[in-house]
């Protein structure tokens, strides 16, 4: 494999893109890098869920408070778009990280990305508010794919501590997740949502303070790519992405004044390529001549996880646009009589996965080989993702008008079932990923599987359409029976997933 010029400023480390020992303990048992990565995603966190709490809020509030005076419906779907986008520019970074950037670097710059998109968001325009999210969307689709591929190679794949450290990984998550609506719904709330941007900028950039300084703890730091592109190629590559952008940006631009590029088709033309985009590299990845004959075996189970995460995830993104509009409208914000934000409510989600991953990080690590198989967490996950949505049918059933209040709790029983499920599809999902993906692939496979909630989210970008035109109780009553179903199809296809999911126990 041929050198490039950042191989020749880095120094000699042979351990950089190896995982540490098996007796690194250093962090809760678990490898020390572990800290470091948790705590990025503390913070990335923090600020990416602290804006999406507020950001439905933002569209739909008019513009006499400050917001861009959308309707519910079109706000639900334009937030989902953003998320769609997010996740579509995954596969971007992670094949960046493993042809040019490497994953240091790629989760680098994503998160610098990340920082100037929340600080655009800050200044008090619609123009900036467009410009920060397309910021957020390029940071993110570098930043998330390969944290979590530098997170898998902390661990030999047949480490029992693994599933374990992602629970402990996602618990991180988890907590940025909490604290970020907390104050970014007050703020918003109390100053101006702008206001609450800006903390979801001072939020990343601790992020990438404490990251940069825990690097010597990282497998995976050596700035080179693993599958680096000659240099010739690689100039070829950086030259053909920039001239793509820039032509992107144009043409976009062209459109958007001559009226063709409305915000719906937009929303639209996202959700088409949402659809496109897992089909075409899923072929890709199976047709290569660098994918061995085991590791294609690997992938086709891989598929159903696939589906799996898109069923769940529909759901969970929901907690942020149709679930957020319906505690603005219509629940109370008061528990005890003390009054809170209704962004709040979104805290309570990352609350009740803080609360639970170290409880079922500890008891996998108790069971150890006995615990259940991944696809059968994953299944379980994804029915307790659909009987978050059933349980909404109860509280807004027998109502002749749309101005009943529901009680709070209902919400956040919601939320605990959305949690609970959610830990255990998305740690055992990335988990899987991470041993399933083939070896060329490596980031790019973490990449598919962020794939997965770009296709929920841009099938949510059409569907949430619908919310406030049918009856709630049916809207969240079809959603949830039909993620419940997807859960009972994985189980019953466990006998055949075990089969074919070795080494993934």
């Amino acid at each position: 494999m041929s050198r490039t010029s950042t191989d020749i400023d880095e120094p000699s480390d042979p351990e950089a893109d190896q995982p540490p020992p098996g007796d690194d303990h250093a962090f809760l048992g678990h490898p020390r890098g572990l800290a470091t990565l948790s705590g990025l995603e503390v913070w990335e966190r923090f600020s990416f869920l602290g804006m999406q709490a507020i950001l439905v809020l933002y569209f739909a509030d008019t513009v006499a408070n400050g917001g861009l005076g959308m309707n519910p419906g079109t706000a639900a779907s334009v937030s989902a778009a953003y998320g769609t986008m997010v996740y579509l520019v995954s596969v971007a970074g992670g094949w960046l990280a493993d042809r040019i950037l490497g994953s240091y670097r790629a989760v680098l710059w994503g998160g610098i990305l990340i920082a100037c998109g929340h600080y655009a968001m800050a200044v008090p325009t619609a123009a900036m508010t467009w410009v920060g999210l397309g910021l957020i969307s390029a940071g993110t689709g570098l930043l998330k794919p390969n944290v979590a591929s530098m997170v898998g190679k902390l661990y030999k794949t047949d480490d029992d501590r693994r599933d374990a450290g992602f629970a402990l990984y996602y618990m991180g998550i988890n907590i940025g997740a909490f604290a970020g609506p907390l104050i970014t719904a007050w703020l918003g709330e109390h100053q101006g949502w702008h206001w609450g941007f800006s903390a979801a900028a001072i939020g990343m950039t601790a992020g990438l303070i404490q990251y940069v300084a825990g690097r010597r703890h990282l497998a995976g730091r050596k700035h080179s790519a693993e599958f680096a592109l000659a240099p010739d190629a690689m100039r070829s590559a950086v030259t053909k992405i920039i001239a793509g952008i820039l032509l992107f940006a144009a043409l976009a631009t062209l459109l958007a004044v001559l009226g063709w590029l409305t915000m719906g088709r937009f929303v639209d033309l996202l959700t088409l390529v949402s659809v496109i985009a897992p089909v075409v590299y899923f072929v890709i990845m199976f047709r290569s001549p660098r994918v061995t004959g085991e590791e294609r075996g690997r992938l086709r189970p891989y598929v159903v996880l696939f589906l799996a995460s898109v069923a769940f995830n529909f759901i969970l993104f929901q907690a942020y646009s149709t679930m957020m509009l319906l505690a603005s409208t219509n629940a109370r914000t008061e528990i005890l009589g003390f009054t809170f934000p209704a962004g709040w409510y979104a805290s309570a989600l990352g609350a009740f996965e803080v609360l639970l991953a170290p409880v079922v990080a500890a008891l996998w690590v108790r069971m150890g080989h006995k615990q259940p198989h991944a696809s059968n967490k994953i299944a379980i996950g994804v029915i307790l993702g659909g009987l978050s949505f059933l349980l909404m049918v109860i509280p807004t059933s027998g109502h002749t008008g749309d101005t009943y209040k529901m009680a709070a709790w209902w919400i956040i029983g919601s939320y605990l079932l959305l949690g609970l499920g959610d830990i255990l599809l998305e740690t055992s999902g990335m988990s899987a990923t991470t041993k399933l993906a083939p070896k060329a692939f490596a980031s790019q496979t973490m990449a598919l599987w962020f794939l997965s909630l770009a296709l929920a989210n841009g099938i949510q970008a059409q569907v949430v359409k619908l919310y406030g035109q049918v009856s709630t109780p049916a809207y969240f009553g079809v959603n949830g029976a039909i993620a419940v179903a997807v859960g009972l199809a994985v189980i019953a296809l466990a006998p055949w997933l075990k089969r074919t999911m070795h080494p993934v126990h």
